[in-house]
C-alpha cells in the first residue's frame, strides 16, 4: 500500500489542469495465444488512485515531457529545467561533461544537477523528478574503472542462473552509487544467425537458457518480488529488444525477422516470459521488423500481445531514434510509435522538435489523449514503485553513500569466477593443459595484454575501438593474470606479441580473436576467422614449427569457423569476451604447485560451433544439424579426447554486397582502411608531408584539429546511432576535414567511380566559402575540385539532403595513388553534417526528391 504522506507529496507535484480525452483505439485479435505471465506483481489500488489524481492535474505539455528521453551529449541542464523531461540517457560514447574517464563521483555529481533541474518548477510547473538510463551491459560498463563481467555469450556458456542473479545484484550496486536509476539490461535475444553484430549480447541460441537467465538477471538488478523489490540498491531493469532481434535474415542488424507467430513466441520471446514474471519494469522495443513491419510501430505486438495478453504493466521504451523507421515518422515526430504502444521515446538529439510536434499531434487528434495518459501512467507507476519521490536527489540516497562497492574486491572476485565458469575447452590433445606454473611460459598474440580486446564493445566506449589498457585502471589482462600466477609459483613468463621470444619457452599461450565492435559495426558476411588475413594462424604455426606446444585462447563475440587455427593448436580454449578480470583465464589454464588443475573447465557451448564456413544458420534442433562441436559441448580435464585433423576446405565464397556499384567510404561507419583528418589553418589546402604533421588523425567519433580550435568533429545521427559526423569550423582562415586512407591506395581501385554521393546538412547557413576535392593524391592533384557554395545555395538549413557529384568530367590520369577520398575546406564559424559517403559506378539520370545533382558543368 502507498502511504498517505506519499499521496500528499505526489499531488503537490503539479498544479495545472487536464486536457480532454480522446477515444481509445480498437484492439486486434490473434490466432496464437500468448501466456499471461505477470503473475507475481500486483497493482496497488491506492497508488492507482493517486496516479488518477496526478494525471488530472498534469497539462498536456507536462505529460509529453515525461514521455521524451534526450541524451546528455545534446541535452543541457537548462533544457531539463525548461521542459522537465521524464528521463534522460547517456549513449555508449557519452560520459558526464564529455569526460570519458570521469570517476563514479563525477557521474553522481552530474545526476544531482539533472535531478535538481527536473524538480525546479519555475518554468514547466512540474516537480516530478527525472531518472537516468544507461546501458549497463556487462557490469556498469560505460563507467571508467567499473567491474566488467563477461559478455552475455560467455555467461551463457556457464549455464548457471544463480551466478547471473549475483551478477545482477553486483551490477545494480555499481550503477546505484553513480546516481543512475535505470539500466537498459538485460538483452534477452535468442540469436539464430551468428553473423549478427550483437551475437555476444545474447546468452544462447537456445531459448531455454535465455528464459532461465532473464528472470534471474531482472531480479538481481531490481530486487526480488516480495522481498526487496525496487528497494535499496535495486534499479529499474529493461528486457530488450522486443521482439525477434536475434532472428533477422542473414544476421543483419535491424533487419527483418521472417518467422511465424508461434516461432516468434516460443523462440524469440522466451526471455520475456520470466522477465515479466520477475516484475521487469521496462521493455525496450527492437529495431528489427517482423515479417516486414517495424516493431516500433507494431500495435499488435506492443499493445495486444505484450501489454494485454502477457500482462506487462511496466512501460515500453524505444531504442535510439528507433521511431524514425516507422512509416510516416521521422526524427522529429512519430504518432505511429506512440499509438502502437510506445510509452517513452528515446529521442537523443531532436527532442525539442519532437516535444512540440507531439503536443500538436495530440491537439489535432492524431494521438488520442487516452494513449498519452496510459503512457504517462505506466512510466509514473514505475517511478513511484521505485520510490523516486521519497529518495531525494541522487547524492542524498543511502545507497549512493556506499561508494566502496564500486569495483569492490567482492565484485572483482565474482567477475573472476564468471570468467572461469565461462571458458570452453574445445581441444586438449596430449593433455597439454593444465600448464605447469613452474615452467617457462611465452604469452603471445595481440590479445595477450589487451584489455580493450578482451572486454569488447560496450566497454567504457560504445564500440570499444578507441580504448587502451589505461581506460581500464582496475582490470587485469590475460597476460597479467598468467604472469602473476607463474611468477608466484617460481616459473618464468615472457610477453612477446609477435612470438619472437628471448628464450625458448616450454609452452606458448597465444591469445587472439576478434577486435571490439558493437551493433551493426559487428555484422559480418564471412564465418571464417581472419578471412583473407591469416596472421594469427601464421603466428601459431611459427611457434609450432619450433617444437613449442601452443595453447590458443580465443577472444570472440560469436562462434567462428576456426578449423585452421584448431589444427595448428595443441589446445584451444574459447574465452569469449571475459571482461576486466583476465586472471580468471589463468586460474583454469595453470596447474597448482602439485601439478594438478586448480580449477577445471566448466563451460559448455551455448552456441553451436560451425564445421564449415557456410554454416551461417546452425542451431540446436535444426533439421540438418551438423556442427563441428554441438550445443552443450565442452571438455574437462577428465576427458581423454584427441581431436583429429579437421577439414580446411573453404566452401563459401565472399559474400557480395547487394549494391555492386557502391564503394563505401563512410556508410554507417568509417571504412576499415580510412580515418578522418582535421587540418588546422596552417595545414589546410595542402597534402604534403609538412601539412600532415600539423593535422589530427581521428578514428573515433569525435576530435579536434591540431591547433585545438579551428575545426572540431562529433558524431550525429541520420538513420542510425552515430552514423554521421558534424564538422564545426571556427577558423579565421581555411581549415579542412579529409577522409584519408591510412595507407594510400592505387587510383585504379576507383577507375569505375562515376559519382560521389553523400548526405549533407547545413546547421545554420551556407558558408561563404566551402570547397570539395575528391580522390586526391599527396601532391594535391584530385580527380575533381570545386566550390559548393553556388550549387548548394538553395538548400534549407537543418534538413538532410542527398548530394551527388559527377566524377567523369575530365582525364585524371595524373592521379596515380589516392591519399584522400575527399576533402571539405572552409573558414569562418559554421557547422555542417555529413553521412552515407559512397563512390558509385553509376550516376543518377534525374534528381529524386531531396537530392542535388552536381554535373560536370557546375
Amino acid at each position: 500500500m502507498i502511504s498517505m504522506k506519499r499521496s500528499i507529496s505526489l499531488l503537490s507535484l503539479l498544479t495545472l489542469s487536464l486536457s480532454p480525452y480522446a477515444a481509445a483505439q480498437p484492439v486486434d485479435n490473434s490466432a496464437v495465444e500468448w501466456p499471461y505471465v505477470n503473475t507475481g506483481l500486483k497493482r496497488d489500488p491506492e497508488l492507482e488512485k493517486v496516479l488518477d489524481q496526478i494525471l488530472e492535474r498534469m497539462t498536456l505539455a507536462q505529460k509529453v515531457a515525461q514521455m521524451i528521453q534526450p541524451e546528455i551529449g545534446y541535452l543541457s541542464v537548462a533544457q531539463m529545467r525548461k521542459y522537465g523531461f521524464g528521463s534522460y540517457l547517456n549513449g555508449g560514447n557519452t560520459a558526464p561533461y564529455g569526460q570519458k574517464r570521469a570517476s563514479a563521483e563525477v557521474w553522481l555529481k552530474y545526476a544531482d544537477e539533472m535531478y535538481e533541474a527536473s524538480v525546479d518548477a519555475k518554468e514547466d510547473g512540474s516537480r516530478i523528478p527525472t531518472i537516468w538510463g544507461t546501458d549497463a551491459m556487462h557490469g556498469h560498463s560505460n563507467v571508467y574503472g567499473a567491474t566488467l563481467f563477461p559478455h552475455n555469450i560467455g555467461l551463457g556458456a556457464a549455464n548457471d542462473p544463480e551466478l547471473i542473479h549475483r551478477i545482477g545484484v553486483a551490477t545494480a550496486k555499481e550503477v546505484a552509487v553513480t546516481g543512475i536509476e535505470w539500466s537498459f539490461a538485460p538483452t534477452v535475444a535468442v540469436v539464430r544467425d551468428d553473423r549478427w553484430g550483437r551475437t555476444y549480447e545474447s546468452y544462447s541460441e537456445d531459448p531455454a537458457i535465455v528464459k532461465a537467465y532473464a528472470g534471474q538477471m531482472v531480479s538481481g538488478l531490481q530486487g526480488t518480488l516480495g522481498k526487496d523489490f525496487l528497494q535499496g540498491f535495486g534499479r529499474i531493469a529493461t528486457a530488450k529488444h522486443f521482439v525477434g532481434d536475434g532472428g533477422t535474415e542473414k544476421g543483419i542488424d535491424r533487419g527483418d525477422t521472417l518467422v511465424d507467430e508461434q516461432g516468434l513466441r516460443d523462440i524469440h520471446a522466451a526471455g520475456y516470459m520470466t522477465a515479466i514474471q520477475a516484475g521487469v519494469q521496462s521493455v525496450m522495443v527492437s529495431f528489427n521488423s517482423w515479417n516486414g513491419v517495424r516493431l516500433h510501430g507494431h500495435k499488435y505486438l506492443l499493445t495486444d500481445v505484450l501489454k494485454n495478453q502477457m500482462g506487462f504493466d511496466g512501460f515500453v521504451v524505444t531504442d535510439w531514434n528507433g521511431h524514425k523507421f516507422v512509416e510516416g515518422c521521422d526524427l522529429e515526430q512519430c504518432a505511429g510509435a506512440i499509438n502502437a504502444g510506445v510509452d517513452v521515446l528515446m529521442v537523443p538529439e531532436h527532442f525539442e522538435a519532437f516535444y512540440h510536434n507531439t503536443i500538436r499531434q495530440v491537439e489535432q487528434g492524431i494521438i488520442p489523449m487516452t494513449r498519452i495518459d496510459d503512457a504517462v501512467r505506466r512510466f509514473l507507476r514505475a517511478k513511484i514503485r521505485w520510490g523516486l519521490l521519497e529518495r531525494g536527489k541522487p547524492s542524498s540516497r543511502v545507497e549512493s553513500a556506499q561508494m566502496a562497492v564500486f569495483n569492490s574486491q567482492e565484485h572483482k572476485d565474482l567477475a573472476r569466477e564468471a570468467v572461469r565458469k565461462s571458458l570452453v575447452l574445445l581441444k586438449n590433445n596430449q593433455k597439454v593443459l593444465p600448464l605447469s606454473a613452474k615452467s617457462r611460459v611465452l604469452v603471445a598474440g595481440d590479445g595477450a595484454d589487451n584489455i580493450a580486446k578482451q572486454a569488447g564493445g560496450w566497454s567504457v566506449s560504445w564500440q570499444g575501438t578507441d580504448n587502451t589498457n589505461a581506460d581500464f585502471p582496475n582490470a587485469t589482462s590475460v597476460y597479467q593474470g598468467i604472469r602473476q600466477q607463474v611468477e608466484a609459483a617460481g616459473g618464468k613468463v615472457e610477453l612477446a606479441v609477435d612470438g619472437n621470444y628471448s628464450q625458448k619457452p616450454d609452452a606458448a599461450v597465444v591469445v587472439i580473436g576478434e577486435n571490439p565492435y558493437a551493433e551493426w559495426f559487428g555484422d559480418i558476411q564471412q564465418l571464417e576467422y581472419q578471412h583473407g588475413d591469416k596472421s594469427d594462424l601464421a603466428l601459431i604455426k611459427k611457434l609450432k614449427q619450433q617444437g613449442i606446444p601452443v595453447v590458443t585462447v580465443f577472444l570472440t563475440g560469436r562462434p567462428l569457423w576456426t578449423n585452421k587455427e584448431l589444427n595448428a593448436s595443441d589446445a584451444f580454449v574459447v574465452a569469449w569476451l571475459p571482461g576486466s578480470e583476465g586472471q580468471g583465464v589463468a586460474d583454469v589454464l595453470l596447474a597448482d604447485s602439485q601439478g594438478k588443475a586448480r580449477y577445471d573447465f566448466q563451460g559448455k557451448l551455448s552456441f553451436s560451433w560451425p564445421g564449415s564456413d557456410d554454416q551461417f544458420v546452425l542451431n540446436k534442433g535444426d533439421a540438418n544439424y551438423d556442427p563441428l562441436f554441438a550445443y552443450g559441448y565442452g571438455l574437462t580435464y577428465a576427458n581423454h579426447t584427441e581431436l583429429g585433423l579437421l577439414s580446411e576446405q573453404v566452401s563459401a565464397t565472399a559474400a557480395s554486397s547487394s549494391d555492386q556499384d557502391i564503394q563505401p567510404l563512410f556508410l554507417r561507419n568509417l571504412s576499415a582502411d580510412m580515418a578522418w583528418v582535421l587540418s588546422d589553418t596552417s595545414a589546410a589546402g595542402s597534402q604534403n608531408s609538412a601539412a600532415q604533421n600539423s593535422s589530427a588523425l581521428i578514428t573515433t567519433p569525435y576530435g579536434v584539429s591540431a591547433d585545438g580550435k579551428s575545426l572540431a568533429m562529433q558524431s550525429v545521427n541520420l538513420s542510425y546511432q552515430e552514423d554521421g559526423r558534424q564538422l564545426r569550423w571556427n577558423a579565421a582562415s581555411k581549415a579542412s576535414a579529409s577522409l584519408r586512407y591510412i595507407k594510400p591506395v592505387a587510383a585504379s581501385k576507383y577507375k569505375t567511380a562515376r559519382a560521389l554521393r553523400f548526405s549533407l546538412r547545413f546547421d545554420q547557413h551556407l558558408p561563404s566559402e566551402l570547397s570539395l576535392a575528391v580522390l586526391c593524391d599527396q601532391q594535391g592533384q584530385c580527380k575533381r575540385q570545386l566550390s559548393l557554395t553556388k550549387p548548394l545555395a538553395h538548400l534549407k538549413p537543418g534538413l538532410w539532403h542527398t548530394v551527388e557529384l559527377a566524377l567523369d568530367c575530365a582525364d585524371a590520369s595524373a592521379v596515380k595513388r589516392i591519399s584522400d577520398a575527399l576533402v571539405f575546406s572552409s573558414s569562418g564559424q559554421h557547422s555542417l553534417a555529413v553521412a552515407d559517403i559512397v563512390l558509385a559506378a553509376q550516376k543518377s539520370t534525374e534528381a529524386a526528391q531531396g537530392t542535388v545533382l552536381i554535373s560536370c558543368a557546375n
